[in-house]
């Protein structure tokens, strides 16, 4: 795994005279944009990565739209694919298992990243033969980036540091190119806004060669509105990282609530053994029965730990051998 501050790169002149990437063995390369309710900016954004990736397919994906996105989007040009049900997640997993290409490049439709900056994602991924290339957002416009926003990033990006590994600044970046064994290999489950935390962590789970690159991130058009509801969201998103503990590290969950259990139990019951030691008799017996029981419950967490530990370990073999049979053009 490449840390974060090693693989950071500030954006570089490194396209050609013309302003496209210049890659020996030329990959395909597909651009998909999940979309709600973006009819006034999707066309721009479309043309946008028309114009800095030439050579890609702009697949736009339309999640229950109800004004003119669809028809903006196939006026730029993209081809245009739905999803019914609602949610970020739903829309990111059809998309990953229906687009075929090289190089996968992950943004939104609506227009705050910048599309510029995608020949630099692909070329840092291609050239090093990575897995994924974050966008690290830098805000370029006052107000692109509320703080509120920026601090639950940072709040969230060490919670993840701590619980799954150090590896990325910026894990709610929408912003990504993804190589095709990460694609095909990643085993999406989220509904929401948490679809990018769960890629950040697969990533780390399996130890993937990663790499960011700091990128400018501007304001929405004036007239548009964020889908993300910042409190709601920030639930699901840590709901989803307890759940993602729970299915990636179960003794880390499973060895807390077993050393919380367990110090709760002697807390309580190391005075009524003393009396008992004292006097021969338990006259606070509720305390006696809620000490062992608790003690009870710290050796079946334990033990439930390292059982589910093994499971775990056995789930990410089968991650990693799925990952590697998905065949990489070099």
């Amino acid at each position: 795994m490449l840390r974060a501050s090693e693989k950071t790169i500030k954006r570089q002149a490194i396209r050609d005279s013309e302003g496209d990437v210049e890659l020996a063995d030329k990959p395909t390369i597909a651009v998909v944009l999940p979309c709600y309710n973006e009819g006034k900016t999707i066309a721009r954004v479309v043309h946008d990565f028309s114009c800095h990736l030439p050579n890609a397919k702009i697949y736009v994906y339309d999640n229950n739209s109800s004004d003119n996105t669809i028809a903006e989007a196939r006026r730029a040009g993209a081809e245009v694919r739905q999803e019914s049900m609602q949610g970020k997640g739903f829309v990111v997993r059809r998309a990953l298992s229906q687009v075929e290409a090289d190089i996968l490049v992950l943004a939104d439709g609506d227009g705050t990243y910048d599309a510029a900056s995608a020949p630099e994602l692909v070329k840092l991924l291609w050239s090093q033969r990575l897995d994924m290339v974050v966008a690290v957002r830098e805000p370029v416009e006052q107000g692109a980036y509320p703080i509120g926003h920026q601090l639950g990033n940072r709040l969230f990006n060490s919670i993840v540091a701590w619980l799954f590994g150090k590896g990325f600044r910026d894990i709610f970046s929408g912003y990504r190119a993804l190589s095709r064994p990460f694609v095909k290999s990643f085993p999406s489950v989220s509904k929401g806004f948490e679809i990018e935390t769960e890629i950040s962590v697969h990533a780390l789970q399996l130890n993937l060669p990663t790499a960011e690159l700091i990128t400018p991130y501007t304001s929405r058009m004036e007239g548009t509105a964020s889908k993300l509801r910042t409190y709601a969201d920030g639930a699901s998103i840590l709901v989803a990282i307890l759940r993602l503990l729970r299915h990636q590290r179960p003794f880390l969950l499973f060895g807390v609530v077993a050393l919380l259990s367990a110090l709760i139990s002697l807390a309580i019951g190391i005075p009524v053994i003393s009396e008992f030691l004292r006097t021969g008799l338990v006259p606070r017996f509720p305390s006696a029965v809620l000490a062992a029981s608790l003690m009870v419950i710290a050796v079946i967490s334990f033990v439930t730990g390292i059982i589910l530990d093994s499971v775990a370990h056995a789930g990410r073999e089968q991650k990693r051998l799925s990952y590697l049979s998905v065949a990489r053009r070099t």
